[in-house]
Formats: C-alpha cells, sequence, structure tokens
C-alpha cells in the first residue's frame, strides 16, 4: 500500500521536474532569440550608418561609395554578399544624379573612356585570374596618392587630353575595374587633373560609373550572384542611399568649385590609403 499511494506523488515530482526543465528550455530559447534579434538589428543600423555616409561622398563627390561601403561591410558580411548589392545601389545612385546633372556630361569624352574600358576589363579579369590581387592594391594605392598629392599641389594638364589619352585612361580603368573592382581613380585624375570644370567633371564620373556597374551588374548575373537575398538587402539600403545621396548633392550645389577640388583630392587621397591599408590587411 505504501508504494501504491507514493507512486502517484513520484509521478508529480517527475512531471514538476519535466515541465521546469521544459519552461527552462523555453526561457533560454527564448532568450537566444532576443538576444539574436538585438544582434541582427544592430548589424542592420551599423549597416545603414555605413550606407547613409557612403552615399553622402557619392553625392558630393560622384565617386567612393563602392570602396568606402565594401571596406566597411566587410565587416560583418563577406565580398560576395556584399559587392552585388553594392553594385545595384551603385546603380540606382548613378540614375539619380544622371538625371539632375546630365547636362553637364563631357559626352565626346566619355564615348571614348567607355571604348578603352571595354577593352580593358577584360585583360584585368585574365590579370586577376593569375595575379595576386594585394600587391596590385597597394602598388595602385601608392601611384594614387603621388598623383592626388601632386595635382593638390598644383600639377595640372593645360587641357583635356586627345583621343589616345582618353582611350589610354579608359584602357587603365577597365583593367584596375576587372582585377581589382577599383576603376575610378584614373578616371578620376583625368577630370580634376584638366581645366573641364567641377560640374563637368563630376557628371562624366557618374555616368561614365553608371556604365561600369551596369557591365559588372552583367557580370554577376551572368555568375549567379544576383540572387532574392541580394535584392532583399539592396531594399533595405535603399532608404539610407537616398537620404545619403540627397544630402551629399545638396552640399555640392553650395561649395565653390575651387574648393571642391580640394576635397576631391583629399577624398582620392584618402580613399586610396585604405584601400592599400586594407590590403595589407588581408595579407595579414
Amino acid at each position: 500500500m505504501a508504494s501504491e499511494t507514493s507512486r502517484p506523488h513520484s509521478d508529480r515530482h517527475v512531471a514538476r521536474f519535466e515541465l521546469g526543465h521544459s519552461c527552462g528550455n523555453l526561457k533560454h530559447g527564448e532568450y537566444l532569440g532576443g538576444r539574436r534579434a538585438v544582434i541582427q538589428l544592430s548589424a542592420l543600423a551599423f549597416a545603414l550608418c555605413c550606407i547613409f555616409a557612403a552615399a553622402v561622398v557619392r553625392g558630393y563627390a560622384g565617386f567612393g561609395f563602392s570602396l568606402l561601403s565594401v571596406t566597411a561591410l566587410s565587416i560583418l558580411l563577406e565580398p560576395r554578399q556584399i559587392i552585388p548589392t553594392i553594385f545595384i545601389l551603385e546603380v540606382c545612385a548613378s540614375i539619380h544624379l544622371l538625371a539632375i546633372n546630365w547636362r553637364h556630361v563631357h559626352w565626346h569624352a566619355l564615348g571614348w573612356l567607355v571604348v578603352g574600358c571595354l577593352i580593358g576589363t577584360p585583360i584585368g579579369v585574365y590579370a586577376l585570374a593569375r595575379v595576386p590581387a594585394a600587391p596590385l592594391k597597394v602598388a595602385l594605392a601608392g601611384v594614387v596618392v603621388t598623383i592626388a598629392i601632386l595635382l593638390s599641389r598644383g600639377f595640372t594638364l593645360k587641357s583635356l587630353p586627345g583621343r589616345p589619352g582618353i582611350v589610354g585612361t579608359g584602357l587603365v580603368s577597365g583593367v584596375l575595374n576587372g582585377a581589382l573592382g577599383v576603376g575610378g581613380p584614373p578616371v578620376v585624375i583625368l577630370f580634376f587633373s584638366t581645366p573641364t570644370g567641377a560640374a563637368t567633371g563630376r557628371a562624366s564620373m557618374i555616368a561614365y560609373f553608371l556604365f561600369t556597374d551596369l557591365l559588372g551588374l552583367g557580370w554577376q548575373w551572368h555568375d549567379g550572384l544576383l540572387n532574392r537575398q541580394v535584392l532583399v538587402r539592396a531594399l533595405l539600403y535603399a532608404p539610407a542611399l537616398t537620404a545619403g545621396v540627397f544630402v551629399g548633392n545638396r552640399m555640392f550645389t553650395a561649395v565653390d568649385p575651387a574648393r571642391f577640388r580640394v576635397w576631391v583630392l583629399r577624398l582620392l587621397i584618402a580613399l586610396a590609403a585604405l584601400s592599400g591599408a586594407h590590403a595589407l590587411w588581408q595579407r595579414v
């Protein structure tokens, strides 16, 4: 009898233990789920801040968005996850800015730049498969910083180069774009070492980068890198991009052209140094 009366009592203890254990697991799961949600929201907030800051630079100077955003977001995500999204945002930014500034584009120079880029890009892709990227980035950073410092100290060309010079610039840009994904510096140097004017140089760079970004998106689509996750991430980042480009463009309309040239050269030096440092950091 004693064993029969004690059995329900022990069963109740087992039931209470199982219930308490399951509640403990549930609370632990809720804690982990809440912690994961906080981490995800913090990462999204960080990404939106980076996109906004890079977009302000893009709206102001006409370049710099990709390098700044990819360098910052690589802390959280792999390049394969970041770069296709950034290309989509670059295209959106270029379309928005070009709609406002298309009257200032130097279309003759742009056409020959595109010709050179189409020739140089396959060469760069060929080099990408055979030459380590890090030494090339460090060398590029050194060359760009040197040229930008010379330009900031007063070195300029008297006029825009002829057809061979512009095609050559596009060729170098295409090689760098295909090999490193950084084809902007030669074009920036071309327009800001000649007396084309801040508005013309900026608008021409915007149009040129729209072409190169569309070309890059085509290759990414061909390689299967554009998927639903990339598109969703681009939609999430779009408000920060729009706000940043708007702020940067308003800043440009209020700045003196000579002051704008100084800031562009400073930005070019900073981006080149950042790119070289990032390449060195990846090698460590």
